[in-house]
């Protein structure tokens, strides 16, 4: 298992009424692809440039597709710019991803277009992940935290993981707090509109 599946069987393992945000999940889920590429070494950071490394086969699906997305001429593109690029719509394409290998299903009785909600199966990979989850890894703990499912950690991530998996964080960090801002402006604006329209 990747670390982005991982990440994401935990925020459909959520409770409904602890909603995760698309976007900030959808970020984080990149940041992992990321951090897996460096990990494989298929991708190497030089400063906060992304310099793929050799293509070869993951086994995953999504990540060979993360791999192949990455910018093979010069500039390479930064942390923030493959964050935001690869990022679009991506916690939709894992949860899709999840349900086409059998490890997410929709209840009986919901149409797919009545009801989104999906239901995790109970499944090794389900498992691994929580056991993941509860073991403190610190890079899983960290991309928790961005996409607001769990606590921050307390910097161990930083200090375990190296140069090239903090800056990867940090990117990750900043490009949720760009959208967090975004939609607190959103929603002063909406509510000035709707004041505007009530006086």
């Amino acid at each position: 298992m990747t670390t982005a599946r991982d990440l994401t069987l935990v925020a459909l393992g959520l409770p409904a009424e602890r909603p995760v945000a698309q976007g900030d999940l959808s970020l984080a889920l990149a940041g992992a692809e990321a951090i897996d590429l460096l990990g494989s070494g298929a991708l190497t950071l030089d400063g906060d440039r992304m310099l793929p490394g050799t293509v070869a086969p993951t086994g995953d699906r999504l990540l060979d597709e993360a791999s192949a997305s990455l910018s093979r001429r010069e500039p390479y593109d930064t942390v923030a710019e493959w964050l935001w690029r690869r990022g679009a719509e991506l916690a939709a394409s894992y949860a899709a991803d999840l349900e086409r290998d059998g490890l997410v299903v929709h209840p009986r009785g919901h149409l797919r277009f009545r009801s989104a909600r999906t239901v995790l199966v109970d499944s090794p990979a389900r498992r691994a992940a929580e056991e993941r989850r509860a073991a403190g890894e610190p890079v899983l703990g960290a991309l928790l935290a961005a996409a607001g499912i769990a606590e921050d950690p307390d910097g161990t991530a930083e200090t375990l993981a190296g140069d090239a998996v903090t800056a990867v964080l940090a990117a990750v960090g900043d490009a949720v707090t760009q959208v967090e801002a975004v939609r607190l402006r959103r929603d002063v604006e909406n509510a000035a509109f709707d004041n505007m329209w009530r006086a």
